[in-house]
């Protein structure tokens, strides 16, 4: 099955409507051609309000740490955008919920073979983390502190969310450090796109 197909199925997935307290609206992006896939949380109350993936304060941080204007960033021959649950899962207690479980099991495989120039996958977050880089690392934190070992192919990053100030603050090496070679590796790849 051909990825815009694919993406079109996704896009109408009522798997886990039951579920979601303000419906379903599955927000993916992505293209034949994306270099960089940003494998996230689930969307915000804004971007399910939207329709836009990463329409908030933390979406703006992450374009800020890759470096990306919002026109390269929702550019899906770019850069491709698959959160771990496609829909605005609700708010708890401390915040929104969990990603709802059904997404990544049911559409990740497919829809990551579909993407077929990818060469960078960021990792956004503890949901992503725990199916994409758990196996290899203990902690997020220290996932994200072996960037040298995982680039060029891949890269791990805190959730941009305001809520992971303190996170922030703790590790000054993460601006220091790992937004450097993160900006670096995503100016290479954009730049060989337009080639």
């Amino acid at each position: 099955m051909k990825l815009q197909q694919l993406l079109t199925e996704a896009r109408s997935c009522r798997i886990c409507e039951p579920n979601l307290p303000h419906g379903c609206r599955p927000l993916i992006q992505g293209s034949a051609q994306s270099r960089i896939v940003v494998i996230g949380q689930a969307p915000g109350a804004a971007a399910h309000e939207s329709g836009v993936p990463w329409d908030d304060r933390s979406g703006e941080r992450l374009r800020s740490w890759l470096g990306v204007s919002d026109d390269e960033f929702y550019d899906p021959k770019l850069i491709a955008l698959l959160p771990m649950g496609f829909c605005y899962p609700g708010t708890g207690t401390s915040g929104d919920l969990r990603p709802r479980s059904e997404c990544a099991p049911e559409w990740h495989g497919r829809l990551l073979s579909g993407l077929k120039s990818v060469s960078l996958t960021v990792v956004t977050g503890k949901y992503a983390f725990d199916r994409y880089l758990g196996d290899e690392y203990d902690t997020l934190t220290e996932s994200v502190g072996a960037y040298a070992d995982l680039l060029p192919e891949r890269i791990a990053l805190p959730h941009p969310s305001p809520r992971n100030n303190i996170w922030l603050r703790k590790h000054p090496w993460f601006e220091r450090e790992v937004l450097v070679a993160l900006r670096a590796r995503v100016r290479a790849l954009l730049r060989a796109a337009r080639d």
